[in-house]
């Protein structure tokens, strides 16, 4: 991988859409006894963590994870389990740092701005103890060497309290990844809602052929009195009863 490669990668990082798991800050209460040997042998998780990260299939492995120029020329696939141990021994510091560019390209995982800030903090303090170790020698001032020994021994501090500190986190990640910590939420996409609105056209009828209105009357309906009964309504007389027929007989009078 050439250096415009590896530039445009770390530019890709930063468009990830997923977090870790947990943060840096967070690891040593998270799983305090992983961190706490990643502590003490960091070269042993080191090369238990990149052999997990490739799933157990070492003839996946290449040098640095592909990271560094070297990659597959150093005879990795004739004896990967040798050339992985040379590495976190011999370069622990990229063995790590390839570890997590592998867990991030996999999982699509940006580094939050904590992180960058802690990660960032060690790096630039152990660039500036070698600056000035280099001066020291240069120049033979022994007040620049003292300064310079105090800049290294605090930047090895910094750095043997970060790495554990990532390493838990790739830990933790691919612990995830494992299903240890149980099943996962499955963030489903909600159905699609129709909303009610009043300005809506009206749907065409379905099976039935749309009917048509009734056209109002031209002229209003005849009156009942021209039709039924004959004369009008109420009729102007009653016919008087047949004679005898009312009031009925032995009626009181």
């Amino acid at each position: 991988m050439g250096l415009d490669d590896q530039v445009e990668k770390m530019q890709m990082r930063q468009n990830y859409r997923n977090f870790w798991h947990t943060n840096l800050l967070s690891t040593v209460v998270a799983d305090t006894p992983y961190c706490c040997f990643a502590l003490l042998c960091g070269p042993c998780a080191s090369y238990m963590l990149r052999r997990r990260a490739l799933y157990n299939d070492m003839s996946r492995y290449t040098c640095c994870a592909g990271y560094i120029p070297c990659s597959g020329k150093c005879g990795e696939s004739k004896c990967p389990e040798l050339c992985l141990c040379t590495e976190v021994f011999c370069c622990f510091a990229n063995s790590v740092a390839s570890t997590r560019f592998l867990l991030q390209d996999e999982f699509n995982i940006q580094t939050t701005q904590c992180d960058n800030c802690i990660i960032g903090f060690m790096m630039c303090l152990q660039q500036v103890a070698c600056i000035c170790s280099l001066v020291a020698c240069i120049t033979g001032n022994d007040e620049i060497g003292d300064i310079a020994e105090a800049l290294t021994c605090l930047a090895d501090l910094v750095f043997c309290s970060v790495c554990p500190c990532i390493q838990t986190q790739h830990k933790i990640e691919m612990d995830k990844r494992d299903g240890k910590f149980g099943p996962q939420p499955v963030m489903a996409v909600p159905p699609m809602q129709q909303m009610s609105r009043i300005d809506q056209p009206t749907p065409p009828p379905v099976g039935y052929p749309p009917q048509q209105a009734y056209a109002p009357y031209a002229q209003p309906p005849p009156p009942y009195a021209q039709g039924y009964p004959p004369g009008g309504y109420p009729p102007s007389a009653y016919p008087p009863p047949p004679p005898g027929a009312y009031p009925p007989a032995g009626y009181p009078k």
